[in-house]
């Protein structure tokens, strides 16, 4: 992601950390290593965020798994992933952010191998909770420690590996998912997508626990397990019914549990109150600066966008216009190399635009799914990959110039000691986004469709989320006025 923001922050009130990181403010080889492990990590949970997505209907045919099944093959992997961030990012805190990382690698890449060897849509929904919960313990310590650790140019340079390498997660999820399925290797179809995370997080646990520095804060006190269970209950809560709602025909206990998990969080949110000054799970105040509360919520709004859009994008691909997996991972590809290019420009121009950069990506992205959603109802069946490379190129595009940015603004002004809670906030929002994002799939997208794999009713529910995922640009674009118009100025 970009750094101009957070490689020039003005000097917060709060002290530093007590135990400070060993500094790697000269890029020697050492710190070289210690970042190529941390990326690696990143990249593990991004390319499982989106390499099932070509492979599901080899999933679902060899498998037996319906349309419920294959939804949670998403959502199971993220509700974990938003239910555990928060307690992850403060466990890193506490009690060693290298430490955490390492525990979190072993129980995803258990969780991988587990997968791999699933018999059935319930083992394998199962593994990918697993994973999920893994993620939860590994995400918040990256940024943490990239944020602690860094310093001065070196900072901004590692920050900007870092946006260039979560675009490159996104061009190797689809392609790794549809190379692996199409290529059949050794008669194991969809299951190297999943093995393949094995011996990349070996390397992350022997890499990770030689280069990595330790850190942790040193007054901070124990875990808020009250917190915790609250947070984790409220999510659930919220998220289980918005999932399986339309599957049941949305009953009564639906709305039931909504109103419960309403009424769980703000249970938690006024613990968290008196909670502050006591090791609290989340830093309240952090939410008082306008700049971090705004672009919490628009990474909220850009994480609903990615679930809703990415997972029928790739039903509509396959089932809409008749493309094998792997046309269907090239089409990501296009989309990748867009977000690739826009993730670069962020990362040399974000210190001189501020918000500007963001919003502009927001109104490209737009304007192409405008132009998609039009070339998409003019072409109905007979769409070929080369006449969407334009719009779908452009897409990319703008989503690459916002997610580093935003990122990078929002944390510009976190003290060090909050690190792994902000981290894990802002992970939160966006995994939760993606949860809710897929749950809302069910009310936008399946219910035209039924699960069914006729090409016109996979289109028509297609081009309804379209405008869904329009109307959540322009929120997101509205939101981003919280972020400061000036670089290194208070949101104004």
């Amino acid at each position: 992601m970009s750094s101009s923001a957070l490689g020039n922050e003005p000097q917060h009130t709060t002290p530093p950390p007590d135990h400070p990181t060993p500094g790697l403010s000269k890029m020697g080889l050492a710190a070289w290593i210690a970042l190529l492990v941390l990326l690696g990590a990143e990249l593990m949970d991004m390319i499982d965020q989106s390499v099932v997505l070509t492979a599901l209907p080899a999933i679902q045919e060899s498998t037996g798994a319906g349309p419920d099944a294959v939804q949670w093959l998403t959502t199971g992997y993220s509700l974990p992933i938003a239910v555990g961030l928060i307690t992850g990012g403060r466990l890193g805190d506490l009690y060693g952010r290298r430490k955490i990382l390492l525990v979190g690698t072993v129980v995803f890449t258990t969780a991988s191998l587990l997968c791999g060897l699933a018999a059935g849509p319930g083992m394998l929904i199962g593994a990918r909770a697993l994973q999920g919960a893994g993620v939860a313990l590994m995400i918040p310590q990256i940024l943490a420690t990239l944020h602690v650790t860094f310093e001065g140019h070196n900072r901004s340079k590692v920050f900007g590996l870092y946006g260039a390498v979560m675009s490159l997660a996104n061009v190797l999820g689809p392609v790794l998912g549809g190379l692996l399925t199409e290529v059949d290797l050794f008669g194991l179809s969809w299951r190297p997508i999943f093995l393949v995370n094995v011996p990349v997080g070996l390397a992350v646990l022997l890499l990770g626990r030689r280069f990595i520095p330790e850190s942790t804060v040193k007054k901070a006190e124990r875990l808020d397990l009250t917190g915790m269970v609250l947070s984790a209950l409220a999510t659930v809560l919220i998220v289980f019914p918005l999932t399986e709602g339309h599957l049941h025909h949305w009953p009564l206990w639906c709305f039931v549990l909504l109103a419960t998990g309403l009424l769980v969080l703000a249970v938690f949110l006024r613990q968290q109150q008196h909670k502050q000054g006591n090791a609290p799970l989340v830093a309240l105040p952090l939410f008082r600066d306008r700049q971090f509360s705004g672009g919490m919520a628009a990474q909220l709004m850009h994480g609903l966008l990615c679930g809703l859009f990415f997972m029928t994008w790739t039903l509509y691909l396959q089932r809409g216009l008749g493309m094998s997996p792997f046309h269907a991972a090239l089409a990501f590809v296009l989309l990748s190399i867009g977000e690739l290019a826009g993730a670069t420009i962020a990362a040399r121009s974000a210190g001189r635009f501020a918000r500007r950069l963001p919003q502009a990506g927001a109104l490209i992205t737009l304007a192409a799914m405008a132009a998609y959603g039009l070339q998409a109802d003019a072409g109905q069946g007979d769409l070929t990959l080369l006449a969407m490379t334009t719009p779908v190129v452009l897409i990319g595009f703008g989503l690459g110039m916002v997610s580093g940015p935003l990122a990078d603004m929002s944390l510009a002004r976190v003290p060090h000691e909050d690190a792994g809670s902000a981290s894990g906030l802002f992970n939160t929002v966006m995994h939760l986004g993606i949860a809710l994002g897929t749950a809302v799939t069910a009310l936008v997208f399946f219910a035209t469709t039924g699960g069914s794999p006729d090409s016109g009713l996979n289109r028509d529910a297609f081009l309804t989320v379209l405008w869904w995922v329009a109307s959540l640009l322009a929120l997101m674009w509205a939101l981003m006025f919280c972020l400061p118009k000036q670089a290194n100025s208070r949101a104004d």
